[in-house]
């Protein structure tokens, strides 16, 4: 392939709708975690500036999705795995790799890797280090203050604040409940609202029910009014049947759903919340449980 080092235009989303798709069969563990032979990260490129990884269950058993997002200035990670050793989690090398290639083909004179997080949890945060020697690139901590100084958000949480990356321009969206300086991310290039732990196939952990409550309800509000094309979240934890999730640290989901959820996964948690009044428990529902305080 001939290198192109033209601006590429992210507002023609069209043009690049050519071979896009989420029909994946993600690694999932394996009975035995010893003998796993799945590479320590999975990538799948879902079109030519946009890859989806996956975390080896038989490195850590939450085995996270991260997002490598391209544009025409820089690139952006989102989230660093659960795992630090780069021995154990090659996550530098893989995302190295992948930013070389992308350059071969869009040549950039000083290309930035900017590394950001859906929340501030381990399993989410774990291999920063990894890159805190990598040129070119900056890492920006998890808590609540750091993130916010450089997205540019403040405490009106109701404002989200744009990512521009280089014509493709990314909206964050604070999204306190599960994790104080929890941020969902949408990406009008794929349709992708990237809701971290707030949202996914799993167990929705709450820290902060009128918080999280909020988020939902903006979620909902932002996604009536963007072309969403699908909500992903940052783990499985669902098996295909209704209402029956893999235990915690189990290293081997051999049905599972989608990652990919349809927006209206988002007035489902809702009209959840909404039962549940508050209360403290484990409520169980077919395509993902909350859970809130001792359970």
């Amino acid at each position: 392939m001939t290198p192109d080092p033209r601006p590429i235009d992210f507002t023609d989303v069209s043009a690049h709708l050519a071979g896009r798709s989420l029909d994946v069969r993600w690694i999932h563990g394996s009975e035995s975690a010893k003998h796993n032979t799945d590479p320590e990260l999975q990538v799948h490129r879902y079109d030519e500036h946009t890859v989806i990884l996956r975390q080896n269950m038989a490195v850590n058993y939450e085995a996270p999705f991260l997002f490598l997002l391209f544009g025409n200035d820089r690139a952006v990670l989102l989230d660093t795995g659960a795992t630090a050793s780069p021995e154990l989690f090659p996550l530098r090398r893989v995302v190295d790799e992948l930013v070389a290639d992308w350059l071969d083909r869009h040549p950039r004179p000083g290309y930035q890797l900017v590394v950001l997080h859906s929340h501030g949890h381990g399993d989410h945060v774990a291999g920063d280090a990894q890159f805190a020697d990598r040129p070119d690139t900056v890492v920006v901590g998890a808590e609540l203050a750091t993130v916010r100084a450089f997205l540019g958000l403040d405490d009106d949480l109701d404002r989200p604040a744009p990512l521009d990356l280089g014509g493709r321009v990314l909206t964050c969206l604070p999204g306190p409940g599960h994790h104080e300086a929890a941020i969902s991310y949408y990406d009008p290039f794929t349709g992708f609202l990237l809701t971290g732990d707030t949202v996914y196939p799993g167990r929705l952990y709450v820290s902060d029910w009128d918080a999280y409550t909020a988020t939902i309800d903006r979620l909902i509000a932002f996604a009536a009014a963007h072309p969403v094309s699908h909500v992903l979240g940052c783990h499985i934890e669902m098996s295909s049947e209704p209402g029956v999730d893999y235990p915690i640290r189990y290293t081997y989901q051999p049905d599972e759903p989608p990652l990919q959820l349809g927006v209206d996964r988002l007035q489902a948690v809702r009209d959840a919340l909404e039962k549940a009044d508050g209360r403290p428990g484990r409520y169980v529902h077919d395509d993902f449980v909350i859970v809130y305080g001792p359970s």
